[in-house]
């Protein structure tokens, strides 16, 4: 068995991790992949290979610690490798800052500066760095590679990237970050392979799960993006509500009497499709919901993405393609029409059934802006950059 490289990529109710080969002369292939899973009234993690067999599984009682998991995969993977070696772990890291716009080798003066961004990613960044400090723990002269959700954003200029407040806060880093970076580079490059008439063309990514942004890309570059400063602002999500007037939490916490504590709450996890619907979060669930409550939920999704790929737009001097990515927007035709529906007069035309059928290509033949679905694979981008990290290429 060849030598490997694992990554994880925490969430903030999951954690995906995947095994990939590593040392050859081309991006890393995948051997297996998995996912410790903390929504089961039992904890459990489970990998399975390529063709769906579990190869490892554990559960474990409700407050069990992740840094158990690792310790039995760990001992899993030696194992399992049969005389190869795993010769790092790559993590994906939401926050970056101003400092950090490349995968990194994680040190312990480099993890304290990371710890020092939790201020603009309090929900995410300890999640994320996590598994790092339960590695070190573990492993800890194994390399560890930090890679970064804002990178792909950092070519973000004004005026997009600033905000309208005044100037010292943005000289103190108060500026429009962007995220799912890692996504957006992946499809990025997946376009090149796949669509090299439209991979330097005007493009707006839209990857839509249960969090959601857009990315308006050109010349294979970010020049906008809705999420900014945090991953709290621009489309409506799953539990989180996208931007709204500033003056509403103000509001909520002047004549409400809601803590901050509160108010973080209301906005991260009872929001979006949920606090929209009252039913769930799940557009799954939704689209199959006889409730009037569910399509009220699904029609204020489809219009907030659809002005925003307008505003996309405008940034991008025009519009050659849209791409649909992530759980919502790789698996729900009913929401792809509901968002393209609304986007005619820009040219945008679906074929519904390739749109039904999930094709890669969903836009209608004769369409002015082209309109694909591709899956994006932010764990085979970490898995590429720690590579590349630590082999020097």
């Amino acid at each position: 068995m060849p030598n490997a490289l694992l990554v994880l990529n925490a969430g903030s109710s999951s954690i995906k991790l995947a095994l990939f080969e590593s040392g050859g002369s081309g991006d890393p292939a995948l051997l297996c992949k998995g996912m410790l899973d903390h929504h089961q009234h039992e904890p459990q993690m489970i990998v399975k290979d390529l063709q769906g067999s579990v190869l490892f599984e554990r559960h474990a009682a409700a407050e069990a610690d992740d840094e158990s998991f690792f310790s039995d995969l760990l001992r899993w993977i030696d194992e399992f490798l049969a005389g190869g070696a795993l010769v790092a772990v790559g993590h994906r890291v939401v926050h970056g800052g101003l400092k950090f716009f490349e995968p990194v080798k994680v040190t312990p003066a480099i993890l304290q500066a990371l710890r020092e961004l939790t201020p603009l990613a309090p929900l995410h960044q300890p999640v994320c760095l996590a598994p790092i400090e339960a590695m070190q723990k573990l492993r800890p002269d194994l390399p560890q590679v930090a890679c970064f959700d804002t990178a792909f954003h950092h070519s973000l200029a004004p005026p997009m990237n600033r905000f309208a407040l005044p100037r010292h806060f943005e000289q103190e880093g108060l500026r429009r970050y962007g995220f799912h970076g890692l996504s957006y580079e992946f499809i990025a490059h997946h376009l090149r392979e796949i669509a090299p008439d439209l991979a330097m063309g005007r493009i707006v990514m839209a990857h839509l799960g249960s969090g959601a942004s857009l990315c308006a890309m050109r010349n294979g570059r970010s020049i906008d993006t809705t999420m900014s400063f945090t991953t709290l602002d621009g489309l409506m999500m799953g539990t989180r509500c996208g931007a709204i007037d500033p003056g509403l939490p103000l509001y909520l916490q002047q004549q409400r009497g809601l803590s901050a504590d509160e108010i973080e709450h209301v906005l991260y996890y009872e929001s979006g499709l949920l606090g929209v619907s009252g039913i769930s979060a799940d557009v799954r669930v939704l689209t199959k919901s006889d409730d009037p409550r569910a399509a009220d939920a699904l029609e204020l999704f489809a219009f907030r993405a659809g002005a925003a790929i307008a505003a996309m737009a405008h940034s991008l001097g025009g519009l050659d393609a849209i791409v649909f990515t992530a759980g919502i927007g790789e698996n729900s035709p009913e929401v792809r029409k509901q968002i393209c529906t609304g986007l005619g007069w820009l040219g945008v035309e679906l074929d519904d059934h390739a749109n039904s059928a999930n094709e890669i290509g969903i836009g209608a033949k004769n369409a002015r802006v082209a309109t694909l679905v591709v899956p994006t694979d932010e764990e085979a981008a970490i898995a590429a950059h720690s590579q590349a990290l630590i082999t020097n290429r």
